[in-house]
Protein backbone atom coordinates (compact mmCIF):
# COMPACT_ATOMS: atom_id res chain seq x y z
CA UNK A 1 0.00 0.00 0.00
CA UNK A 2 1.93 3.41 -1.49
CA UNK A 3 -0.05 5.65 1.25
CA UNK A 4 -1.93 6.36 4.02
CA UNK A 5 -4.87 5.04 3.54
CA UNK A 6 -8.11 7.05 4.53
CA UNK A 7 -11.12 4.40 3.80
CA UNK A 8 -14.62 5.62 2.89
CA UNK A 9 -16.98 2.29 3.00
CA UNK A 10 -20.17 2.04 0.51
CA UNK A 11 -22.52 -0.05 2.35
CA UNK A 12 -25.79 1.26 1.35
CA UNK A 13 -28.57 0.24 2.66
CA UNK A 14 -26.66 -2.74 4.54
CA UNK A 15 -24.79 -1.36 7.16
CA UNK A 16 -25.32 -4.25 10.37
CA UNK A 17 -23.49 -6.74 12.62
CA UNK A 18 -24.45 -9.50 9.60
CA UNK A 19 -24.83 -7.82 6.49
CA UNK A 20 -21.41 -5.46 6.05
CA UNK A 21 -18.64 -8.24 6.65
CA UNK A 22 -15.44 -6.48 5.05
CA UNK A 23 -17.01 -2.66 6.69
CA UNK A 24 -17.21 -4.67 10.01
CA UNK A 25 -14.09 -6.27 9.91
CA UNK A 26 -12.06 -3.31 8.76
CA UNK A 27 -13.52 -1.28 10.77
CA UNK A 28 -13.05 -3.67 13.71
CA UNK A 29 -9.24 -4.69 12.92
CA UNK A 30 -7.81 -1.27 11.16
CA UNK A 31 -10.05 1.78 12.26
CA UNK A 32 -6.89 3.80 11.55
CA UNK A 33 -7.79 3.54 8.08
CA UNK A 34 -11.80 4.43 8.04
CA UNK A 35 -13.03 8.10 8.09
CA UNK A 36 -16.79 7.01 7.49
CA UNK A 37 -19.29 4.96 6.48
CA UNK A 38 -21.72 5.70 3.84
CA UNK A 39 -25.54 3.98 4.78
CA UNK A 40 -28.57 6.71 3.50
CA UNK A 41 -30.44 4.39 6.17
CA UNK A 42 -27.94 4.73 9.12
CA UNK A 43 -26.74 8.13 8.42
CA UNK A 44 -25.92 9.98 11.32
CA UNK A 45 -25.45 7.43 13.75
CA UNK A 46 -21.69 5.82 14.37
CA UNK A 47 -20.07 2.67 13.78
CA UNK A 48 -20.54 2.56 17.58
CA UNK A 49 -24.11 2.85 17.93
CA UNK A 50 -24.58 0.44 14.72
CA UNK A 51 -22.25 -2.76 15.32
CA UNK A 52 -21.11 -2.27 18.92
CA UNK A 53 -17.94 -1.22 18.35
CA UNK A 54 -16.19 1.48 16.65
CA UNK A 55 -16.20 4.36 18.29
CA UNK A 56 -17.14 7.73 16.53
CA UNK A 57 -16.69 6.51 12.94
CA UNK A 58 -19.58 8.57 11.64
CA UNK A 59 -22.53 6.88 8.99
CA UNK A 60 -23.02 9.22 6.47
CA UNK A 61 -25.13 9.59 3.44
CA UNK A 62 -23.49 10.76 0.76
CA UNK A 63 -19.92 10.60 -1.29
CA UNK A 64 -19.41 14.02 -0.56
CA UNK A 65 -19.21 13.98 3.17
CA UNK A 66 -17.22 11.80 3.44
CA UNK A 67 -14.84 13.48 0.86
CA UNK A 68 -15.12 16.39 3.55
CA UNK A 69 -13.52 13.92 6.14
CA UNK A 70 -10.14 13.38 3.89
CA UNK A 71 -11.21 10.51 2.07
CA UNK A 72 -8.98 8.90 -0.33
CA UNK A 73 -10.10 5.59 -1.05
CA UNK A 74 -13.90 3.79 -1.36
CA UNK A 75 -13.97 0.35 -0.19
CA UNK A 76 -16.64 -1.52 -1.00
CA UNK A 77 -18.01 -3.32 2.34
CA UNK A 78 -20.85 -5.46 1.54
CA UNK A 79 -21.17 -8.20 -0.88
CA UNK A 80 -24.63 -8.23 -2.67
CA UNK A 81 -26.10 -11.55 -3.58
CA UNK A 82 -24.09 -12.99 -6.23
CA UNK A 83 -21.05 -10.40 -5.09
CA UNK A 84 -22.34 -8.83 -8.55
CA UNK A 85 -21.23 -4.56 -8.58
CA UNK A 86 -25.30 -2.90 -8.82
CA UNK A 87 -25.67 -0.99 -11.42
CA UNK A 88 -26.60 2.38 -8.52
CA UNK A 89 -23.08 2.31 -7.60
CA UNK A 90 -21.72 3.11 -10.94
CA UNK A 91 -22.31 6.31 -11.12
CA UNK A 92 -20.99 7.07 -7.06
CA UNK A 93 -17.51 4.71 -8.12
CA UNK A 94 -17.54 7.06 -11.17
CA UNK A 95 -17.39 9.76 -8.86
CA UNK A 96 -15.39 8.72 -6.53
CA UNK A 97 -12.62 8.16 -9.05
CA UNK A 98 -13.49 11.74 -10.41
CA UNK A 99 -12.10 13.02 -7.06
CA UNK A 100 -8.91 11.17 -7.28
CA UNK A 101 -10.30 7.97 -4.83
CA UNK A 102 -8.81 4.81 -5.33
CA UNK A 103 -11.71 2.23 -5.25
CA UNK A 104 -10.70 -1.59 -2.97
CA UNK A 105 -13.17 -4.05 -4.00
CA UNK A 106 -13.75 -7.77 -3.16
CA UNK A 107 -16.82 -8.32 -5.30
CA UNK A 108 -17.12 -11.48 -7.57
CA UNK A 109 -17.49 -8.91 -10.53
CA UNK A 110 -14.41 -6.83 -11.07
CA UNK A 111 -14.71 -2.80 -10.82
CA UNK A 112 -11.57 -2.83 -13.00
CA UNK A 113 -12.93 -4.56 -15.97
CA UNK A 114 -16.05 -2.36 -15.91
CA UNK A 115 -14.83 0.32 -19.22
CA UNK A 116 -16.15 2.91 -18.03
CA UNK A 117 -14.33 2.85 -14.47
CA UNK A 118 -11.39 1.69 -15.55
CA UNK A 119 -10.92 4.69 -18.68
CA UNK A 120 -11.47 7.12 -15.98
CA UNK A 121 -8.96 5.35 -13.44
CA UNK A 122 -6.73 5.95 -16.00
CA UNK A 123 -7.29 9.30 -16.80
CA UNK A 124 -7.39 10.03 -12.97
CA UNK A 125 -4.27 7.69 -12.15
CA UNK A 126 -6.09 6.65 -9.80
CA UNK A 127 -6.06 2.97 -8.95
CA UNK A 128 -8.65 -0.20 -8.19
CA UNK A 129 -7.94 -3.02 -6.51
CA UNK A 130 -9.98 -5.94 -6.84
CA UNK A 131 -9.07 -7.98 -3.89
CA UNK A 132 -10.97 -11.13 -5.30
CA UNK A 133 -8.82 -11.44 -8.66
CA UNK A 134 -7.15 -14.67 -8.17
CA UNK A 135 -3.33 -15.20 -9.07
CA UNK A 136 -2.68 -15.70 -13.02
CA UNK A 137 -1.18 -19.14 -12.41
CA UNK A 138 -2.14 -21.77 -10.18
CA UNK A 139 -1.32 -25.63 -10.00
CA UNK A 140 -3.79 -28.44 -8.54
CA UNK A 141 -3.26 -29.98 -4.82
CA UNK A 142 -0.73 -32.42 -4.83
CA UNK A 143 -0.04 -32.30 -0.57
CA UNK A 144 2.52 -30.86 -0.99
CA UNK A 145 1.84 -28.99 2.63
CA UNK A 146 2.85 -32.82 4.00
CA UNK A 147 6.45 -31.55 3.68
CA UNK A 148 5.90 -27.95 5.74
CA UNK A 149 6.89 -28.72 9.79
CA UNK A 150 4.92 -25.77 10.87
CA UNK A 151 1.42 -26.84 12.24
CA UNK A 152 -1.77 -26.06 10.16
CA UNK A 153 -5.07 -24.87 12.20
CA UNK A 154 -8.34 -24.17 9.94
CA UNK A 155 -11.25 -22.67 11.55
CA UNK A 156 -14.05 -24.51 9.76
CA UNK A 157 -18.20 -23.55 10.83
CA UNK A 158 -21.43 -24.29 10.80
CA UNK A 159 -22.35 -21.88 8.47
CA UNK A 160 -21.38 -18.68 5.94
CA UNK A 161 -20.76 -15.70 8.29
CA UNK A 162 -20.28 -17.03 11.48
CA UNK A 163 -16.87 -15.54 12.74
CA UNK A 164 -14.17 -18.21 10.72
CA UNK A 165 -12.01 -15.27 9.78
CA UNK A 166 -12.93 -12.97 12.78
CA UNK A 167 -11.78 -16.04 15.04
CA UNK A 168 -8.46 -16.59 13.68
CA UNK A 169 -7.77 -12.70 13.64
CA UNK A 170 -8.83 -12.85 17.33
CA UNK A 171 -5.87 -15.96 17.62
CA UNK A 172 -3.16 -14.32 15.56
CA UNK A 173 -2.23 -11.58 18.06
CA UNK A 174 -2.41 -13.68 21.00
CA UNK A 175 -0.21 -16.51 19.81
CA UNK A 176 2.45 -14.40 18.73
CA UNK A 177 2.08 -12.69 22.09
CA UNK A 178 3.00 -16.49 23.45
CA UNK A 179 6.40 -16.31 21.32
CA UNK A 180 4.91 -18.55 18.56
CA UNK A 181 5.75 -17.72 15.19
CA UNK A 182 2.43 -17.22 13.70
CA UNK A 183 1.05 -16.05 10.38
CA UNK A 184 -2.27 -16.05 8.98
CA UNK A 185 -3.69 -17.69 5.58
CA UNK A 186 -6.31 -15.46 4.38
CA UNK A 187 -8.66 -17.09 2.06
CA UNK A 188 -11.34 -14.27 1.40
CA UNK A 189 -11.16 -10.51 0.54
CA UNK A 190 -11.40 -9.36 3.65
CA UNK A 191 -9.16 -11.25 5.27
CA UNK A 192 -7.01 -10.10 2.41
CA UNK A 193 -7.65 -6.37 2.77
CA UNK A 194 -6.71 -6.89 6.84
CA UNK A 195 -3.74 -9.37 6.19
CA UNK A 196 -2.26 -6.86 2.96
CA UNK A 197 -1.99 -10.54 1.34
CA UNK A 198 -3.81 -14.06 0.49
CA UNK A 199 -5.60 -15.64 -2.21
CA UNK A 200 -10.19 -15.52 -2.54
CA UNK A 201 -10.69 -19.31 -2.88
CA UNK A 202 -14.22 -18.54 -3.64
CA UNK A 203 -12.89 -16.92 -7.15
CA UNK A 204 -10.65 -19.45 -8.16
CA UNK A 205 -11.51 -22.17 -10.80
CA UNK A 206 -12.72 -25.02 -8.71
CA UNK A 207 -9.88 -27.37 -10.16
CA UNK A 208 -7.47 -24.92 -8.47
CA UNK A 209 -9.44 -24.05 -4.79
CA UNK A 210 -7.38 -26.52 -3.24
CA UNK A 211 -4.19 -26.13 -4.87
CA UNK A 212 -4.73 -21.82 -3.75
CA UNK A 213 -5.22 -23.39 -0.82
CA UNK A 214 -1.71 -25.10 -0.63
CA UNK A 215 -0.07 -22.68 -1.87
CA UNK A 216 -1.19 -20.09 1.12
CA UNK A 217 -0.24 -22.41 3.31
CA UNK A 218 3.01 -23.29 1.84
CA UNK A 219 4.19 -19.40 1.36
CA UNK A 220 2.65 -18.57 5.32
CA UNK A 221 4.85 -21.99 6.87
CA UNK A 222 7.89 -20.41 4.97
CA UNK A 223 8.79 -18.06 8.05
CA UNK A 224 6.06 -19.22 10.75
CA UNK A 225 6.05 -22.24 13.27
CA UNK A 226 2.08 -22.06 13.42
CA UNK A 227 -0.29 -21.36 10.28
CA UNK A 228 -3.45 -20.13 10.79
CA UNK A 229 -6.03 -20.55 7.77
CA UNK A 230 -9.03 -18.32 7.26
CA UNK A 231 -12.39 -20.82 6.64
CA UNK A 232 -14.68 -20.62 3.81
CA UNK A 233 -18.96 -22.17 3.77
CA UNK A 234 -19.58 -25.34 5.46
CA UNK A 235 -19.35 -28.75 4.68
CA UNK A 236 -23.29 -28.95 4.29
CA UNK A 237 -23.89 -25.21 2.55
CA UNK A 238 -26.05 -26.59 -0.36
CA UNK A 239 -24.26 -23.12 -2.06
CA UNK A 240 -20.80 -22.98 -1.02
CA UNK A 241 -19.94 -26.34 0.26
CA UNK A 242 -17.55 -26.70 -3.01
CA UNK A 243 -15.13 -24.39 -1.41
CA UNK A 244 -15.19 -25.63 1.97
CA UNK A 245 -13.84 -28.94 0.63
CA UNK A 246 -11.34 -27.63 -1.52
CA UNK A 247 -10.31 -25.22 1.02
CA UNK A 248 -10.12 -28.66 3.55
CA UNK A 249 -8.22 -30.89 1.42
CA UNK A 250 -5.60 -28.20 -0.28
CA UNK A 251 -4.89 -26.37 3.32
CA UNK A 252 -4.25 -29.92 4.88
CA UNK A 253 -5.17 -28.97 8.55
CA UNK A 254 -3.55 -30.84 11.74
CA UNK A 255 -6.42 -29.18 13.84
CA UNK A 256 -9.84 -27.54 12.98
CA UNK A 257 -11.84 -25.17 15.50
CA UNK A 258 -15.00 -25.17 14.96
CA UNK A 259 -17.26 -21.80 14.43
CA UNK A 260 -20.81 -21.72 15.65
CA UNK A 261 -23.87 -19.34 15.93
CA UNK A 262 -25.69 -20.94 19.31
CA UNK A 263 -29.16 -18.91 17.55
CA UNK A 264 -28.74 -20.42 14.55
CA UNK A 265 -30.63 -23.71 13.82
CA UNK A 266 -30.72 -23.88 9.97
CA UNK A 267 -28.07 -22.47 7.56
CA UNK A 268 -29.17 -18.26 6.54
CA UNK A 269 -31.22 -18.33 3.17
CA UNK A 270 -31.37 -21.79 3.04
CA UNK A 271 -33.86 -22.80 5.77
CA UNK A 272 -34.51 -26.08 4.55
CA UNK A 273 -31.12 -27.15 5.53
CA UNK A 274 -31.05 -27.61 9.43
CA UNK A 275 -27.89 -27.68 11.25
CA UNK A 276 -26.62 -30.59 13.01
CA UNK A 277 -25.97 -30.87 16.98
CA UNK A 278 -22.74 -29.54 17.64
CA UNK A 279 -21.24 -32.75 18.49
CA UNK A 280 -22.32 -34.44 15.29
CA UNK A 281 -21.29 -31.42 13.22
CA UNK A 282 -17.62 -31.95 14.71
CA UNK A 283 -17.89 -35.86 13.71
CA UNK A 284 -18.64 -35.12 9.85
CA UNK A 285 -16.05 -32.22 9.66
CA UNK A 286 -13.49 -34.53 11.14
CA UNK A 287 -14.88 -37.02 8.94
CA UNK A 288 -14.14 -35.15 6.04
CA UNK A 289 -10.67 -34.42 7.04
CA UNK A 290 -9.56 -37.47 7.94
CA UNK A 291 -8.99 -39.48 4.40
CA UNK A 292 -5.92 -36.67 3.66
CA UNK A 293 -4.95 -36.04 6.96
CA UNK A 294 -6.43 -36.80 10.55
CA UNK A 295 -7.56 -33.26 11.82
CA UNK A 296 -9.14 -33.17 15.13
CA UNK A 297 -11.65 -30.16 16.43
CA UNK A 298 -9.80 -29.31 19.56
CA UNK A 299 -12.06 -25.91 20.29
CA UNK A 300 -14.99 -24.06 19.55
CA UNK A 301 -15.93 -20.30 19.36
CA UNK A 302 -18.80 -19.43 19.22
CA UNK A 303 -20.18 -16.34 17.95
CA UNK A 304 -23.11 -14.89 20.85
CA UNK A 305 -23.44 -11.25 19.25
CA UNK A 306 -27.13 -11.51 19.58
CA UNK A 307 -27.70 -13.04 23.12
CA UNK A 308 -27.78 -10.92 26.05
CA UNK A 309 -24.64 -11.64 28.45
CA UNK A 310 -26.42 -14.11 30.68
CA UNK A 311 -27.69 -16.02 27.79
CA UNK A 312 -23.92 -15.99 25.73
CA UNK A 313 -22.45 -17.61 29.19
CA UNK A 314 -25.19 -20.10 29.23
CA UNK A 315 -23.95 -21.30 25.89
CA UNK A 316 -20.60 -20.96 25.91
CA UNK A 317 -20.88 -23.28 29.32
CA UNK A 318 -23.65 -26.11 27.45
CA UNK A 319 -21.91 -26.09 24.49
CA UNK A 320 -18.03 -26.83 26.68
CA UNK A 321 -20.06 -29.31 28.40
CA UNK A 322 -21.58 -31.26 25.51
CA UNK A 323 -18.83 -31.61 23.35
CA UNK A 324 -16.06 -31.65 26.03
CA UNK A 325 -13.85 -28.72 24.28
CA UNK A 326 -12.79 -25.91 25.03
CA UNK A 327 -15.17 -23.30 24.12
CA UNK A 328 -15.80 -19.49 24.25
CA UNK A 329 -16.78 -16.44 22.60
CA UNK A 330 -13.09 -15.04 21.52
CA UNK A 331 -14.48 -11.46 20.44
CA UNK A 332 -17.12 -10.96 23.31
CA UNK A 333 -15.80 -13.24 26.16
CA UNK A 334 -11.62 -14.47 25.99
CA UNK A 335 -9.69 -16.10 23.34
CA UNK A 336 -7.65 -17.61 25.42
CA UNK A 337 -9.33 -20.88 25.67
CA UNK A 338 -8.77 -21.28 22.30
CA UNK A 339 -5.28 -20.08 22.09
CA UNK A 340 -4.57 -22.55 25.26
CA UNK A 341 -6.08 -25.39 22.71
CA UNK A 342 -3.77 -24.59 19.66
CA UNK A 343 -0.44 -23.81 21.86
CA UNK A 344 -0.60 -27.31 23.79
CA UNK A 345 -1.90 -28.92 20.55
CA UNK A 346 1.20 -27.40 18.78
CA UNK A 347 3.91 -28.31 21.49
CA UNK A 348 2.64 -31.86 21.57
CA UNK A 349 1.93 -32.65 17.88
CA UNK A 350 4.26 -35.70 16.87
CA UNK A 351 6.21 -33.72 14.04
CA UNK A 352 6.14 -35.94 10.73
Amino acid sequence: MSRDLRYLILADGSFAPEHSKTANACIRYTPQHVVGVIDRAQAGRTAQQVLGFGGDIPVVATLEEGLARGANAVLIGIAPPGGQLPESWVALLARAIEHGLDIWSGLHSFVGDVPALAALAKTHHVEIHDLRRPPPTLRVANGRVRGVSATVVLTVGTDCNIGKMTTQLQLLGALRERGIRTNFAATGQTGILIEGRGISVDAVVADFIAGASEQLVLECAEDADLVLVEGQGSIIHPSYSGVTYGLLHGALPHAQVMCAQPSRTAINRCDWVAIPPLVDFIRLSEAAAAPLRPAPVIAIALNTYDLNDEAARRAVDTVQRETGLPTTDPVRIDVAPVVDAIAAFHASRPRE
